[in-house]
């Protein structure tokens, strides 16, 4: 079944803009499902982190997945993940 995957430039470039604002944010995204959460100052529960990391992601986990997590602070760059082993190349 053919998708679009969007170019990962214009999904970090999205995701730093919502970063920025510091808002959560639910909704669509070129096409696929997204969302983002601000840092929070707890921690996680059964976590050794000092505070909540803000993430982003978008995607299908199992299709085409892409997150972006600020584990190293706020003004850090974001741990990134991509999950895009199932994903065929198209050939001419």
């Amino acid at each position: 079944m053919p998708i679009v995957i969007p170019e990962l430039g214009d999904v970090r470039n999205f995701a730093a803009r919502l970063h920025a604002k510091g808002e959560a944010w639910q909704g669509e995204a070129f096409g696929w499902q997204a969302e983002y959460n601000p840092e929070k100052a707890e921690p996680p529960l059964d976590s050794r982190m000092a505070f909540t990391p803000a993430d982003f992601c978008i995607g299908e986990s199992g299709i085409w997945f892409f997150s972006l997590m600020w584990e190293h602070g706020r003004d850090a760059d974001p741990v990134e993940f991509l999950d895009d082993k199932n994903i065929l190349k198209q050939t001419a």
